[in-house]
């Protein structure tokens, strides 16, 4: 792997340089230390020399991810590393090239496994970035299911052969309605040694600390979701009005009964977007279209944990960012952004993983979120060097 280690995390300006050099990397491997101390010149530390050793080139942490869609595709470095190197937007120079990844993206569907898509370095340590060969719209569709878990259940087994410490899942990788977060996996296989996380303990913190701390009341939508739930049950401790919109009652006096008594009148359920029409903290975990934001008076703020998130079309009101974190400064090998965020920043449950690997924690963290652990993970992210963006 570390013969085209280069190819992967230069930016796009040396090129041809990079190229010319890995080329003298094939053709003169007893020199390929010298050459190495070459490209740390041009590059200073984005560039990370393979090292010797029994574990080269073995990750102790996997994010496992899959592809959102057609254009996001291909925004990886092995496709584009230029257009990778930036967070990504829908590049007019994408379009023509919309067909052939449709394809491709048919035939990951039918013959391909779980890929590397990029690496970074952080305190000596190799992460890596591995996709599952399915599409967003892909999760949605009833018959694969059973494909999808196969392809995450095979590469959390690889993980665990190879001696992967932590493996945290992705965006729809997680889903409740796929797997339980992850509950699958580790009841199927007791014996795991790699550590299966979903990573939402730290999407929820971030969330929860992006909130003013002089708010009062806020709008909940994806309420009874596993990060809607820690969210109310959060706030409610903190005698904040958490407006929760569920059509089941069910649902949300489960969620109730999980307060302590004195602190359930703070947990109110709704079944309309009307109701929140004074309230200008909404936290958005369902997707919401302009006719349903309508309802937000001016200077509302809509933070988002909704994959994908929704688009801001009121001008009179603010919009958040998917929960993300800046990685530590000592982080090395950065070549490529992941998905919208800028280089060197993360989506929270990435770095939920990465805190669960940093602190050697050894328990897998998959299904109901444990609302004690929130404040516990936060200070753990800060501790290590992580930052909210």
């Amino acid at each position: 792997m570390h013969n085209c280690i280069c190819m992967h995390v230069l930016p796009s300006c040396v090129g041809p340089v990079q190229h010319f050099i890995n080329q003298l990397i094939k053709q003169w491997p007893a020199g390929r230390r010298v050459l190495c101390e070459l490209l740390v010149v041009i590059n200073g530390r984005a560039f990370v020399c393979g090292r010797a050793g029994k574990n080269d080139g073995v990750p102790e942490f996997v994010f496992l991810v899959h592809v959102v869609d057609i254009m996001s595709s291909m925004h990886v470095p092995f496709v584009l590393r230029s257009i990778s190197s930036v967070p990504f937007e829908n590049h007019l120079i994408l379009l023509p090239f919309w067909p052939v990844a449709l394809v491709y993206g048919m035939l990951m569907w039918c013959c391909s496994k779980t890929f590397l898509v990029s690496f970074y370095y952080l305190r000596g340590r190799l992460h890596q970035t591995w996709s599952v060969p399915r599409h967003g719209f892909q999760y949605f569709i009833p018959a694969a299911k059973a494909g999808i878990n196969r392809q995450i259940e095979l590469a959390i087994l690889r993980a665990d052969r190879m001696g992967v410490k932590v493996l945290s899942l992705a965006a729809l990788n997680k889903n409740e309605a796929l797997n339980g977060g992850g509950t699958l996996f580790v009841d199927k296989h007791p014996d795991l040694r790699v550590r299966v996380v979903h990573g939402n303990t730290l999407t929820a913190a971030v969330i929860l600390n992006e909130i003013p701390s002089n708010t009062k009341e806020v709008f909940l939508t994806g309420a009874t979701s596993k990060l809607g739930r820690a969210i109310a049950l959060y706030l409610c401790w903190k005698k904040i009005r958490v407006i929760m919109l569920t059509m089941s009652s069910e649902r949300f006096l489960k969620i109730q009964r999980e307060a302590p008594a004195e602190f359930q009148q703070y947990l109110v359920q709704v079944t309309k977007y009307q109701a929140a029409q004074n309230c200008k903290t909404w936290l958005v975990g369902k997707w919401l279209s302009p006719r349903e934001q309508r309802w937000a008076p001016p200077g509302t703020h809509f933070h988002q944990f909704v994959v994908p998130p929704i688009i801001g079309f009121r001008r009179d009101c603010t919009y958040g960012k998917l929960a993300a974190m800046r990685l530590p400064k000592d982080v090395q090998g950065l070549g490529s952004c992941e998905y919208s965020m800028e280089r060197g920043v993360v989506h929270a449950c990435h770095a939920g993983g990465v805190v669960h690997f940093l602190e050697g924690w050894e328990h897998h963290e998959v299904g109901a979120l444990d609302v004690d652990r929130i404040d516990v993970v936060w200070k753990a992210a800060l501790k290590h060097g992580l930052t909210p963006v």
